[in-house]
C-alpha cells in the first residue's frame, strides 16, 4: 500500500473510532441519567422542598414516556432523518440535564426532565442504533455495537457509584451538569455522522401509533406501579396486553391491505430477529434483577454506603466493560450465536455461584469472583446481541427494528427490577412471619406486631437501624428480632437472585436454537470502515 493509501486508511479508521466513541458517550448519558436521579432522591427532595413520592413520580413518568413513545420515535426518525432524530434526542436530554442543574421546583423536573427528556430518549435510542448500522459495516459494525453496548452496561453498573459520589461530595446538580457537558461534546462531533437514508413509505399510521402508546405505556406502567406496591397492577397489565395484541392484529391486517404500518410485522417472520429481541429481553431482565438485589444486600445487610456498595459491584461492571470491548475487537471468525451462548453460560454460573456465598459473606470481596464471571457473561452478550439482531436488517427497516429492540430491552430491564424487588420483599415477608411465629423468645402477643414491623421496614432498615428502633425493648427481645432480621435477608436475596439466574437459563436454551440457525448475513453499504 502506498503512503497516501496508508494515510487515508489511518484517517478513516481514526474517524470511525471517534464516531463510535461519541455514540458510546451518548448511550452512556442515556443510561446513567436515571441512576443519577435514583441516588439523588433525598437531596433533590431537600433542595426543592418537595416530597419523595413526587420525585419518584417524576422518575416513573420519564421511564413511562420513553417506553410509550419509543416505537413512534423510531418512525419519526424514518420520516425526518435518523441523524436529525439523533440530534433532537440529544437536545431533549440536554434540556432535561440543564433543567435539573437549574431547577427550583418539582414542576420543572416533571416538564423538562421527565417529559422532554423521556421524549428525547424515545428518539435517541432507535436513531443511535440506526446510525451504527448506517455508518459501519462488517467487523467495524460489530465493534461499534460492542462499544455502545459496553457503554450502556458500564453506565448501568457504575451509575449509582458515580452519582452517589458526586451527590455526596459535590451536589446532585453537578452530576446533571456533567451530563450536559458530555452531550455538548457529542454534539460537537456531528460532522462525523453520516445520515442513514430511508427510502420506504412516508405515510403515518395513527391507529398503530395510538395502540403502541397504550400497549407499551400500559405494560411499563403496570410494572412501575407493581414496583411501588400500588393498586390496579393487573388491570394496567391487561390493558397493555390487550393493546399489544390489538396492535399486532392491526399491523398484520394493514400490511395485508398493502398500506404503510408503524412497524413492519414481517420483521417478526425473521427468526434471527425474533430470537435476538427475546435474548435482549432476557439479558436486561438478568441485569435489572442483579442491579436491584445486590445493592440492597450490600447496603442493608453489609451496611455499606453508596460508595462502598458501588466499589463492591466494580468487579461486575469492570469485567463487563473489558470483555465487551475485547469481544468486539477479537471476535474473528467466531459465530456470534456461539459467543452469545457462552455469555449466558457465564452469566448463569456467576449468578448461581452467589447463592451459597451470600449467607456467609462478611464483606463485598466475597462476591468478587462470581461477579467477575457474571460480568464476563454480560460483556459477551452486550458485544454481540445488537449486531446479531440488527446487523442483517436492511437500511429501510433498521429504525423500526431498532425501536422494537430498544422496547424489548427497556421492558426487560423494568421487569427485572420490579420482579426481583417484589419477590425479594415477598420472601422477606414470608420469612419474617415464619421465624417470628416459631420463635421461643418472643412473647406470643408480640409475634404478629414484630412480623408486621419487619415486613414494613424490610427494604429500608439495617440491623444498626433496627437496634436503634428497639432500644427500649429488653435485651433478649432485641437480640431475637435482630437474629430474625439477619437470617431473613440473605434468604430473600437468594430468592431474588433466581430472577437473573432463570433469565440466563432461558437465554441459554434460546442460544442453542440460535446456534442451529444459519448465521445471519450482515448488511451494509460502507466499505472499509474499522476502528481499534
Amino acid at each position: 500500500m502506498s503512503n497516501e493509501g496508508e494515510a487515508a486508511a489511518s484517517t478513516e479508521s481514526s474517524g470511525s473510532t471517534g464516531l463510535a466513541v461519541l455514540l458510546a458517550m451518548a448511550m452512556f448519558v442515556l443510561v446513567v441519567d436515571t441512576s443519577f436521579m435514583n441516588v439523588s432522591i433525598s437531596a433533590v427532595v431537600r433542595d426543592l422542598d418537595t416530597t419523595v413520592s413526587g420525585v419518584q413520580s417524576a422518575i416513573a413518568l420519564e421511564a413511562l414516556v420513553s417506553a410509550a413513545f419509543i416505537l413512534i420515535g423510531s418512525k419519526v426518525g424514518d420520516l425526518i432523518g435518523r441523524k436529525r432524530a439523533y440530534v433532537l434526542g440529544l437536545l431533549g436530554y440536554a434540556t432535561g440535564a440543564v433543567a435539573m442543574t437549574l431547577a427550583q421546583s418539582l414542576t420543572a423536573v416533571i416538564v423538562f426532565w421527565a417529559v422532554i427528556g423521556g421524549l428525547g430518549a424515545s428518539l435517541l435510542l432507535p436513531a443511535m442504533q440506526s446510525l451504527v448500522h448506517g455508518n459501519f459495516e462488517g467487523a467495524a459494525q460489530r465493534k461499534a455495537y460492542a462499544l455502545v453496548g459496553a457503554a450502556a452496561a458500564i453506565a448501568a453498573a457504575v451509575g449509582p457509584l458515580l452519582g452517589g459520589f458526586v451527590t455526596t461530595y459535590l451536589s446532585w446538580r453537578v452530576a446533571f451538569g456533567m451530563e450536559a457537558v458530555i452531550i455538548a461534546v457529542v454534539l460537537s462531533g456531528l460532522r462525523m455522522v453520516r445520515d442513514a437514508p430511508y427510502t420506504g413509505p412516508r405515510t403515518i399510521d395513527p391507529v398503530g401509533a395510538v395502540l403502541s402508546i397504550v400497549a407499551m405505556g400500559g405494560l411499563v406502567l403496570s410494572i412501575l406501579v407493581w414496583q411501588e406496591g400500588g393498586e390496579f397492577v393487573l388491570l394496567l397489565m391487561v390493558v397493555g396486553a390487550i393493546a399489544l395484541g390489538s396492535l399486532v392484529r392491526w399491523l398484520v391486517s394493514r400490511k395485508r391491505a398493502g398500506r404503510p404500518t408503524l412497524v413492519d410485522p414481517d420483521l417478526f417472520a425473521v427468526q434471527t430477529f425474533r430470537l435476538g429481541i427475546s435474548q435482549q429481553m432476557m439479558q436486561q431482565i438478568a441485569l435489572g434483577g442483579a442491579m436491584i438485589a445486590l445493592p440492597i444486600y450490600l447496603q442493608m445487610v453489609l451496611e455499606y454506603n453508596a460508595m462502598e456498595a458501588g466499589l463492591s459491584l466494580a468487579p461486575l461492571s469492570l469485567s463487563m466493560f473489558a470483555i465487551a470491548l475485547l469481544a468486539g475487537r477479537k471476535q474473528g471468525d467466531r459465530r456470534p450465536s456461539v459467543i452469545i451462548r457462552l455469555g449466558f453460560v457465564l452469566l448463569a454460573v456467576g449468578m448461581a455461584a452467589l447463592l451459597p456465598i451470600v449467607p456467609r459473606a462478611d464483606s463485598g470481596w466475597a462476591l468478587a469472583i462470581p461477579l467477575v464471571v457474571a460480568g464476563c457473561g454480560f460483556g459477551l452478550l452486550v458485544s454481540q446481541l445488537n449486531n446479531y439482531t440488527l446487523g442483517p436488517i436492511s437500511g429501510d427497516r433498521v429504525s423500526e427494528a431498532a425501536g422494537i429492540n430498544s422496547a424489548a430491552g427497556s421492558f426487560g430491564l423494568s421487569f427485572g427490577l420490579a420482579f426481583a424487588g417484589a419477590i425479594m420483599l415477598a420472601a422477606l415477608s414470608v420469612t419474617f412471619t415464619h421465624k417470628a411465629d416459631n420463635s421461643s423468645v418472643l412473647p406470643p402477643d408480640d409475634k404478629a406486631q414484630v412480623a408486621d414491623t419487619l415486613q414494613r421496614n424490610a427494604e429500608l432498615m439495617s440491623n444498626t437501624q433496627l437496634e436503634a428502633l428497639l432500644a427500649d425493648e429488653p435485651e433478649q427481645i432485641q437480640d431475637e428480632i435482630v437474629r430474625i432480621n439477619t437470617e431473613a435477608r440473605p434468604l430473600a436475596l437468594q430468592v431474588a437472585l433466581l430472577v437473573p439466574i432463570l433469565a440466563a437459563l432461558v437465554g441459554l436454551v434460546n442460544s442453542f436454537r440460535m446456534v442451529r440457525l444459519p448465521e445471519p448475513e450482515v448488511t451494509g453499504e460502507t466499505e472499509g470502515m474499522a476502528f481499534g
